[in-house]
């Protein structure tokens, strides 16, 4: 199975990542990981005040930030991966990823709001969930 693992650095992704690790039957055998972060675009009207290339270092740095974490924790549980960033809106860039990759499930988690909020799930997940055209797995 392939599964393409949506990851921002949040709570949410360490939820999502624990509950992966405490129910590896979950996937069946030795499922291939394909790791992706998003980090959003930086408006066009700041490209007048900011270079393409310290806008991009921006980008990479940020998304190595964010992907070290969640590296470091599937390295800790001998689990492969391949894991990559994009630039853009992250539903749309999720989908393009598991569409390019052809994975068979996306795992994502959820920003909870609390109160009414909690009832609903991030924007993210509910355009991914939306759209998608493989099974989606939100983690709360």
């Amino acid at each position: 199975m392939k599964v393409l693992l949506a990851v921002d650095g949040s709570p949410d992704t360490k939820r999502m990542l624990a509950y992966l690790a405490t129910h590896e039957d979950l996937l069946g055998a030795s499922p291939k990981f394909v790791v992706l972060n998003v980090q959003p675009a930086v408006p066009n009207g700041a490209s007048k005040f900011v270079s393409k290339e310290t806008v991009a270092e921006y980008h990479r740095t940020e998304a190595e930030t964010v992907l070290a974490s969640v590296t470091k924790f599937l390295d800790r549980h001998e689990i492969s991966y391949t894991a990559s960033f994009r630039v853009g809106h992250a539903a749309e860039e999720i989908l393009r990823a598991a569409k390019k990759n052809k994975v068979d499930l996306i795992v994502m988690g959820s920003r909870g709001r609390g109160g009414i909020g909690s009832l609903l799930l991030g924007s993210v997940a509910q355009n991914v969930l939306a759209a998608a055209e493989v099974p989606v797995m939100v983690v709360r």
